[in-house]
């Protein structure tokens, strides 16, 4: 894949030929797909060494997506947080808000290429399966999206975006209808037609190739940011920072990096209402190793391996599983796994939208949260590079609802500077 993907994605070639990450990742699934796994896999091997290919998808990216999307230093939030600078990867500019377009035109194109009929995938804050609604409608596909009940009614915007880009959205009301769920069931319609059909996957998870599929496919978001911060910023940066639910927008940022040993790399989880409550997705913080949903990686399980039920404000993270490369990672110790709880997420959200002009996807403000608090430990004269993995505007009356800013600060603290509203940012308050 050296055409495709940066040649550093990592420095011991991983996944092996098996797809395993150490001793995370691999193919566990019923007999009927594992050779439709192994075609697909076949099938990725050959077409991303293919010229015309790789040509395709860089044409589509800078004309369609608009990459390489820009790397923005915030100044005033860097001022408000008395530390290190924070620089801000805007992936939130790309076609159709999100990082998610990216790994979608390449899966469509593969899907076009193999000639299949109709892609199908999973969505939970609907980013995923507006992006791949889009490449679906780009590329002349049909598109089946299944999306837990819960997030189709809070993420209404994405719904309809997705309806009237022509895809079929089927509402998951099976067990706690979220993302796990909508995995699930868009497993179960996998199952059923394997030939006609493929599953896209969303993240960096699932059984080998997706975890490598996707994370070649995003890699781009690192090649761009490395080249940038060095041109704008004057020399990389001291520590890259990203959410982290399935994964794929930090892997997609981290790839390019994980041979600069002097940069650090920070994948913050969600923590929900508390690591402490149960009413969280922080999967590596809290998880222990199992299987799920076709591959090995660190899981929030019961005793009986049986996957509980998560939580967090962002759909997009509320998933028991996490890619195994991450796991891996988390092993060897080369990415720091943090966590932000869903105040410190809101605080953010507010806070990048009053003084940058930015309103960030919940996803990405999790992030944003654990930036600020890394600000003011690192101190001056370093350089934080966020992933703004996406744009807000389908969170906003979902916020605007139910974390009202007035509950969140006293009318007199919302001046300029909001020096009073970041010096909360860092700790959680009852």
């Amino acid at each position: 894949m050296k055409n495709l993907v940066n040649k550093a994605i990592n420095t011991e070639n991983l996944p092996d030929d098996k797809g395993y990450f150490g001793e995370f990742g691999g193919s566990y699934l019923p007999e009927a797909l594992e050779t439709v796994m192994k075609e697909v896999n076949e099938a990725y091997d050959r077409i991303s060494q293919d010229p015309t290919f790789i040509e395709e998808l860089k044409e589509l990216n800078e004309h369609y997506t608009g990459r390489p999307s820009p790397v923005y230093h915030a100044k005033r939030l860097s001022e408000a947080a008395g530390g290190a600078e924070i620089y801000l990867k805007r992936e939130d500019l790309n076609h159709t808000g999100a990082h998610k377009i990216n790994h979608c035109l390449g899966e469509v194109l593969l899907a076009k290429r193999m000639g299949k009929k109709k892609v199908i995938a999973e969505t939970g804050a609907g980013q995923h399966g507006v992006a791949l609604a889009t490449a679906a409608a780009l590329l002349g596909l049909e598109c089946d999206i299944y999306m837990g009940a819960v997030d189709v009614k809070k993420e209404a915007p994405n719904v309809s975006r997705m309806k009237v880009l022509g895809a079929k959205v089927i509402s998951v009301t099976q067990g706690t209808a979220t993302l796990k769920d909508a995995v699930d069931a868009a497993f179960e319609a996998y199952l059923k037609d394997p030939v006609t059909q493929i599953y896209c996957i969303g993240s960096v998870v699932g059984p080998h190739p997706f975890p490598r599929m996707v994370r070649d496919f995003q890699s781009i978001i690192g090649t761009e940011a490395k080249e940038q911060m060095q041109r704008y910023a004057g020399s990389l940066p001291d520590a890259v920072v990203a959410c982290v639910g399935g994964g794929s927008n930090a892997m997609g940022i981290f790839s390019a990096f994980l041979d600069d040993k002097d940069v650090a790399l920070y994948g913050v989880e969600p923590a929900g209402k508390g690591l402490d409550t149960g009413r969280h997705a922080a999967t590596i913080s809290k998880g222990s190793v199992g299987i799920l949903h076709g591959f090995k990686s660190y899981v929030l399980q019961d005793k009986n391996g049986e996957p509980l039920p998560v939580y967090s404000i962002a759909s997009g993270l509320d998933y028991p599983g996490v890619g195994p490369q991450h796991s891996y990672l988390h092993t060897i110790g080369r990415v720091n796994y943090r966590t932000a709880t869903d105040r410190e997420a809101v605080e953010a959200f507010y806070a990048l939208s009053r003084m940058e002009g930015i309103i960030p996807a919940l996803e990405s403000s999790h992030a944003v949260a654990y930036a600020v608090k890394l600000a003011k430990e690192i101190g001056k004269g370093k350089k934080i590079l966020v992933n703004l993995s996406g744009r807000g505007d389908k969170d906003i009356d979902f916020v605007m609802e139910h974390y009202p800013l007035e509950e969140y600060e006293p009318e007199e603290n919302l001046k300029d500077g909001y020096d009073e509203f970041l010096k909360h940012i860092g700790g959680e308050r009852s």
